[in-house]
């Protein structure tokens, strides 16, 4: 071949390398499913097959860009509209055997008779007795249409037969507002478990309340508030934050900034507050918390926060899937990112905790230094915070290692707690209540019974679980205190009680206890931000 026909070949090809290099990528996609459709040996489901496509180009994207199918994406509108369809109860199975372990007061339960303790022995004329049913199934029954009823078959503690009870449905609020109550004469306490559509409503109501009984001082609990809503995030920032001050502001793809601004509509301007959260704080629980420290509205107490600084905004298919794609990133008040890197993928992203708890960075103040190009200065007390990975707290509190143990895990997913308690509850509630009419009385007296302690470790071990020993004393206060809560939750009604015994053991609680109580302290974070003092230092400080 001369050498003017080689190279007109080699022209040809390059011309065709080349052409394939500049394929559409739509048409591309299209071809390889079609090539999938006409060659592979067994017949595809085109659907699933462009749906898997989807999550996958997704997931290449960023860790928190997502893809749902129409049933996800319905499921999910559900959850943060802040309510449901239902009866208004919580239930537990036990032995094959399903019991109310609490009904929501006012609720169509409550109203139709349903109490604690009574046995669901069927829904709507099936058998619920055995081990096919499951508690998504049991849930999946008792939920559905608003205005429908349905039918329960029920048998109450005492009583020898059975009757059927029909319920009607009605919208039932998810609360976003977990407990709200005053743990002493001037402070109030609010836990946040999520920002939904009625988180602000909530917010406010209880604010109110907590205002008539002579709160003059607040806990905010964020810790494990993975997020949600950004507006409802700028409706909680705006209780606390006079008219007119950023809560924050994002950079979308087209660049430029969008400014969110409170609209001067909140009710605790002037008293002190204190923010608590933890490494699973994230996403709209970041945006509240750097607003509230940025401002030097709040003392943040607890360990660096998650990290999530990427905003995403729902973009609907038309067969109702739905798209959940990173559109902005935002920024604290003070020009603060708090997104962590990902360029090493999605599975090392997610795997922070546990690098967290390697370096020691959750067990013990000074395990993390930021570089100079992520120091901020607050906006009004010019005191030092940090961007790049998270809130740093103002003020650190270890990790409790207990309640994050593989035992502990173990422990509370096999249910051990739950039955005991039920059991104890079922068989002595006459005597319980007798003995502690409220739950102040039971707060301030009940101890859990050390034959009810060893039963426990007992049914522990022999699910295999690797209980520590008797000389680990924080090991097995953490279960008595599990237990007391559960007892606590199926004895008394009208408040999460179980959230308020957990407290009284939580070290963040107590630190903030401490620091809300102490006025010197809680100015003196608020002006230098004293990041990884501890609870014993400064009970020294204060004794002295």
């Amino acid at each position: 071949m001369n050498s003017k026909a080689t190279s007109l070949l080699v022209g040809i090809l390059g011309l065709g390398l080349s052409l394939q290099a500049q394929m559409n990528p739509k048409y591309k996609f299209e071809e390889a499913l079609k090539l999938i459709q006409q060659n592979y040996v067994d017949q595809v489901n085109e659907e699933h097959l462009v749906d898997a496509a989807i999550k996958a180009m997704i997931s290449d994207l960023d860790p928190h860009s997502r893809y749902t199918s129409r049933e996800e994406a319905e499921q999910m509108r559900v959850v943060m509209s802040g309510s449901f369809a239902g009866i208004g109860i919580q239930f537990l199975k036990n032995n094959e055997q399903t019991f109310v372990t609490k009904v929501n007061p006012d609720g169509p339960a409550m109203r139709a008779g349903i109490r604690v303790g009574d046995q669901i022995l069927g829904i709507d004329g099936d058998s619920i007795v055995g081990e096919k049913w499951g508690n998504r199934e049991i849930m999946e029954k008792l939920r559905g249409e608003k205005d429908v009823p349905v039918v329960l078959t029920i048998v109450s503690p005492g009583s020898p037969d059975s009757k059927n009870i029909s319920i009607v449905r009605e919208n039932i609020l998810e609360k976003s507002v977990r407990e709200s109550y005053m743990v002493d004469k001037e402070i109030g306490y609010i836990a946040l478990s999520i920002f939904n559509q009625t988180t602000r409503q909530e917010i406010d109501a209880a604010l109110k309340s907590l205002k008539s009984q002579g709160m003059k001082k607040l806990m905010l609990d964020l810790q494990s508030n993975g997020g949600g809503y950004v507006q409802s995030a700028i409706g909680v920032a705006d209780e606390f934050l006079p008219k007119e001050k950023i809560v924050f502001y994002s950079v979308p793809n087209q660049g430029g900034k969008d400014y969110y601004f409170t609209g001067g509509y909140g009710q605790f301007y002037e008293g002190e507050l204190v923010v608590l959260i933890d490494e699973s704080t994230a996403s709209a629980s970041e945006i509240v918390t750097g607003a509230l420290q940025d401002w030097d509205r709040a003392v943040v107490i607890g360990r660096r926060s998650f990290g999530k600084g990427l905003m995403q905004k729902p973009v609907p298919l038309s067969d109702g899937s739905e798209m959940h794609l990173t559109g902005a990133r935002y920024y604290t008040p003070s020009g603060r990112s708090i997104q962590k890197p990902y360029t090493k993928g999605k599975e090392d992203y997610f795997q922070d905790f546990n690098r967290r708890m390697a370096s020691k960075e959750l067990l013990e103040a000074g395990h993390i230094s930021f570089p100079d190009s992520l120091k901020y200065s607050t906006l009004t007390n010019k005191r030092t915070v940090y961007g790049g990975g998270g809130i740093m707290p103002d003020r650190f509190v270890p990790i409790d290692t207990n309640l994050y143990s593989t035992w502990m895990a173990q422990f509370m997913n096999d249910g051990i707690v739950a039955k005991g308690g039920f059991e104890l509850v079922q068989q002595n509630r006459r005597a319980l209540l007798n003995a502690y009419p409220d739950f102040i009385a039971f707060n301030s007296r009940f101890n859990v019974p050390k034959e009810v302690h060893r039963q426990l470790i007992s049914a522990a071990r022999k699910q295999s679980i690797a209980i520590p020993p008797e000389d680990h004393q924080s090991a097995h206060a953490a279960i008595d205190i599990e237990f007391k809560a559960q007892v606590a939750s199926l004895l008394y009604t009208g408040g999460d009680y179980m959230a308020r015994i957990r407290n009284e053991s939580n070290k963040s609680f107590q630190d903030a206890l401490l620091v809300l109580r102490d006025e010197k302290l809680y100015k003196q974070l608020l002006q230098t931000g004293i990041v990884g003092q501890t609870l014993k230092k400064d009970t020294e400080n204060v004794s002295k």
